[in-house]
């Protein structure tokens, strides 16, 4: 009998986790989930008082939370909401037995100290984080694609506030990266990204 493939995907925002995970689950024949959508179910029944972190947002249009609060605070908000809904996720991977040989989950809340404390000497869940340190690369997805909404609700000089949060989220993810040992794939955006994705994960 093969063993369960659990593949998880992190990193920051716009590296294109989603598309990576997307050809990952297609070359290993495995459904994919993002934790967005895990996310989504959670909030319909979640607490406020349980879940303080996930309600950050509450009132704001994506304007008034740039302006709000800083960039350096949003990545640390991004952080602090990974390790609150952890628990939620973990849940899911360690309970889900509809996909019996596994699934590939990506997301920004998974992050390598989270994955390393909880599934670290596990074989059978993988991980890799992606990174993408041409700034010119994110700057173009938050000007045509948006972070927090469509593009033309967000004044210009906001969108240089999310490309600087972005960037702080991954310097965070890098240090936990080089405290862990967990790999980490510095994304080109061309059909090579998959195949060094997979070898990261030990498929040649």
């Amino acid at each position: 009998m093969s063993r369960r493939k659990i593949i998880l995907i992190g990193g920051m925002p716009t590296v294109g986790k989603s598309t990576i995970a997307a050809r990952v689950a297609k070359r290993l024949d495995l459904p994919w989930i993002s934790t967005d959508q895990i996310r989504t179910l959670m909030m319909t029944t979640a607490n406020k008082q349980d879940y303080p972190l996930q309600f950050n947002a509450d009132g704001h249009t994506a304007e008034s939370y740039l302006t709000t609060y800083t960039a350096d605070e949003i990545a640390t908000q991004v952080i602090q909401q990974a390790d609150e809904i952890w628990s939620t996720i973990r849940h899911f991977i360690d309970s889900d037995w509809v996909w019996r040989d596994g699934f590939v989950l990506e997301g920004i809340n998974i992050t390598p100290s989270l994955v390393a404390e909880t599934y670290g000497g596990n074989e059978d869940i993988k991980a890799v984080f992606l990174s993408d340190s041409d700034t010119e690369r994110t700057r173009t997805v938050v000007y045509t694609r948006g972070l927090f909404g469509p593009p033309h609700e967000t004044p210009d000089a906001l969108k240089e506030k999310e490309i600087e949060w972005t960037h702080l989220f991954d310097r965070t993810i890098r240090e936990q990266i080089e405290k862990t040992g967990l790999p980490l794939v510095e994304i080109e955006k061309t059909e090579r990204d998959v195949d060094r994705v997979l070898i990261a994960l030990g498929y040649s």
